[in-house]
């Protein structure tokens, strides 16, 4: 699987942040990606090294509007812990933001 099919988008949230800040960056990940292939896909498109590697299946929930009612999708969620030092540049420019 090539890299950019690998790593779909970076997580955007307040947690993401917080955790960014401890050089954990979190990831949506295709569902069939394991460990191995996010660490190299990291460090193919950021050119950083990746020292662990979480994943997370996020469930479904619940919707409804009006009378209508479904389900979100569930997903995959990667956090990726870059060596000390390291930096993915995605989210430089977000760290401003929080303060």
């Amino acid at each position: 699987m090539d890299p950019s099919q690998v790593i779909i988008r970076p997580v955007v949230s307040e947690k993401s942040y917080v955790l960014a800040s401890a050089d954990k960056y979190t990831f949506r990940v295709h569902e069939d990606a394991h460990k191995t292939q996010i660490k190299q896909a990291i460090e193919q498109l950021f050119e950083v090294k990746v020292v662990s590697v979480h994943t997370m299946s996020v469930k479904s929930k619940p919707k409804r509007r009006g009378i209508s009612r479904g389900r979100t999708r569930s997903w995959k969620k990667a956090v990726v812990q870059v060596r000390p030092g390291d930096s993915i540049p995605i989210f430089q420019g977000l760290q401003g933001l929080e303060g």
